[in-house]
Parts: C-alpha cells; structure tokens; sequence
C-alpha cells in the first residue's frame, strides 16, 4: 500500500507539472480524484485489507488525497495568473444579454388600475402599513366589541397601550378618513396596497395579500357613479365587460352596504364547481359611507354622500389566469413568475 501511494503521488506531480491549461488540471482532477479516480480506487480497496492494516492504510491515502486536491487548486491558479495560452479571452465578443425580468401578475394588475382610474381623474393615494386602532376601527364606525379588534383577527403590534393601539393595517378603508382629512371635498381616489389578517393559509388564504378600494365623495353622487367603479376594475382586470349583480350586506363603514357578485368567468355563469354551481361569485363590498365615517373626516353628512368598493386583487387576479392556489403568488417560484413577464 505504501508503494503505491508512492507512486501516485509522484505521478500526480509528473502530470501536473506537464498540464499546459485549466482544462488539462481538470482532466487530471478526475483522474485521480473522481468517481473512478485512481486515489478513489485506493479508498474503495481499504475493505480487502486485514483489520490491523486499514487504520493506517487509511491514514496515508487520506493525506495523498488532501494533497493532491491542494497541488490541482494551486495549479490551476498558478495557469489562471500566467494568462497567455492557459486563458483566452476575447474581449471583442459580444457581451451576455441579462435574462428579462417582468413585474408580479399582482403588482402588474394594480398599475393597470391606476392607469384606469388616472384617465377618469382619480388621484392614486398610498397610506401607511403600520396604523392605528382610531384610524382602522373608530374612525370607520367599528362598535367597540367587534370581533376584527381582536387578535385572532388583527396583527397588533407588542407593547403598545390599549389607549393608542397600533396594528398592521387589516384592511384599506381607514385609509378614506385620513385621505380626506389631507384635504377639502370633493374625493376621487383610489387606494390599493397590501394588508395583514390573522389567518390560516390555504389555497383561498394568506397573511398577507393586496387590495383595491376606490372612493367618491361629492354633494350629489348618483348610484351609477357606483356603477362605474365596480365595471371599471372588472372590465380592467378581464379586459371585457362583466356582468355584475348587487345584493343587500352589512358592514360597519358603509350605510346603505352592498356584497357585490360577478358572474362567474369558469362557465359564464351556468354553473360549475368553482362558483357552487351558482353562476355567481361574490368579489367585493361597496356602498355609501356611513355618516359617522364622514363626520370622522370633518364633513356633514347631510351635505355630502359617496360610493365606495373594495376588492381583494389577488383572488379576481387568480380567475383571471385561472390559478387555483393563491400561495403561489408568494412563493417567489421563477418558473411560476415567468408565465406572466
């Protein structure tokens, strides 16, 4: 066994000193270290030796083998900075083309909008993610017990007071007050981000997920000026006009409230398994702020009225494309990203 790691490790040095290129190291490198390298035979015959033996068989085929990968690295950058034959650049080839990158299908579909509702004179307003429980919940008419103040509900940040509460913003809508506390009447705004629920993640469920609301404060706004800003975000998310139907709901920042469904884009509402066999799918809420909403931002509701939606853009997103899977909007797969660049 001494003999021949002898006689490999002189071999290994006749063929190093002879190797002319990076490539020729390499070829050497498998040789003497790969799969069915030389040195890596030594290692696989350690088995047929006596007992007695192999401890110090083993010992010396080890440091052949540390030696030799240290001799190739040295080598192979000793060819690297002599430069000449061993490297060949040629510095008038053409460069590498980066590989185009495309924005998310979500964040995609929310420029769409603003660019909709930009050539109908909305102004496009962004609010803070971290909030508060009087901008979130008191200015929106949220009674005091309602469940959404809780924490199974609502991510409240640690070791805030309960007097001044701050949260990650569960929902958009607080956004209104403050918007139109920047500034007088009339409002045409629209406010998308993403928001924060205390959730189980499923296909149909995230933490953390993006929505579209838009409002109109003005003193006479007609109920179609509702009408427009629910055709427009559905015309614009599927690229043709949607039938739409609007039914009685409840929720605390709107009176009168409106649970708005679509119908259903899988079977052109016939029904089918996605719909409930229906023909409709319920997409957002809408309706005329409550008057408490306005009076929180300064103004009489006798003298002013409005209109109102929100929509969740990642599930009108997912039946646009046909996804099934809301998680694979988050889940920063590449071959998932690149179907939609």
């Amino acid at each position: 066994m001494a003999d021949d790691v002898s006689e490999l490790k002189a071999a290994l040095e006749s063929a190093l000193a002879q190797a002319a290129t990076p490539d020729a190291v390499e070829q050497i490198r498998v040789a003497y270290l790969g799969r069915k390298g030389h040195i890596t035979g030594l290692l696989k015959g350690l088995g047929k030796m006596p007992p007695e033996a192999r401890k110090a068989a083993g010992q010396r085929i080890n440091e052949l083998k540390s030696a030799a990968a240290d001799a190739l690295e040295a080598r192979k950058l000793s060819l690297v900075d002599a430069g000449g034959s061993a490297v060949t650049i040629d510095v008038t080839a053409p460069g590498l083309l980066a590989a185009p990158g495309g924005l998310h299908p979500i964040t995609q579909m929310m420029y769409d909008l603003d660019d909709a509702f930009a050539a109908l004179n909305f102004e496009v307003y962004q609010g803070p993610e971290i909030t508060s429980e009087a901008s979130d919940f008191d200015n929106m008419n949220f009674p005091p017990d309602h469940p959404a103040r809780e924490s199974m509900d609502t991510y409240w940040l640690s070791g805030e007071s309960n007097d001044a509460r701050r949260c990650l913003r569960p929902h958009l809508t607080g956004g209104s007050v403050r918007r139109m506390l920047e500034g007088p009447p009339p409002y045409r705004f629209v406010y998308p981000g993403h928001v924060y629920r205390n959730e189980t993640t499923d296909a149909r469920h995230e933490r953390a997920f993006v929505q579209y609301e838009a409002l109109i404060v003005d003193r006479d706004v007609p109920f179609t000026a509702g009408r427009l800003l629910i055709d427009t975000i559905l015309q614009t998310v599927f690229g043709r006009p949607v039938k739409t139907r609007m039914r009685a709901g409840f929720f605390p920042f709107v009176e009168p409230g409106y649970e708005i469904d679509m119908e259903c884009q899988v079977c052109s509402g016939s029904g089918c398994s996605v719909c409930k066999h229906v023909g409709w799918l319920e997409v957002m809420p809408g309706g005329v702020p409550h008057p408490n909403v306005l009076r929180r931002a300064g103004l009489d509701p006798d003298e002013w009225t409005g209109f109102y939606v929100n929509v969740g853009l990642d599930r009108l997103v997912m039946m646009r494309y046909g996804i099934d899977d809301v998680r694979l909007f988050h889940s920063a797969d590449l071959r998932f990203l690149r179907q939609f660049r």
